[in-house]
């Protein structure tokens, strides 16, 4: 999977559960070999996105982790808190 295709999965799986999705932002960086999306939500939705205990943003970046190793990258997600 491209860096650009895993974004889009981010920027899909973060529209879907927020209640403002026109304030999902995913933004792309490359930090020592590593592919970092950098998740920017609305204030109000970024206990949906982070979920209970962490819970929800742990599930996605296990499935970035999955993604990379299927591919030989390595994709990290950071949760922007503006």
């Amino acid at each position: 999977m491209s860096v650009e295709k895993a974004q889009e999965l981010v920027a899909f799986i973060a529209v879907n559960l927020v209640d403002n999705p026109d304030d999902v932002a995913v933004q792309s960086a490359e930090r020592d070999g590593e592919h970092v999306f950098l998740l920017t939500v609305h204030q109000d939705d970024l206990g949906k996105v982070i979920g209970k205990g962490g819970q929800t943003a742990r599930s996605i970046r296990s499935l970035l982790q999955a993604i990379g190793a299927g591919c030989d990258k390595q994709f990290a997600l950071e949760i922007v808190d503006d």
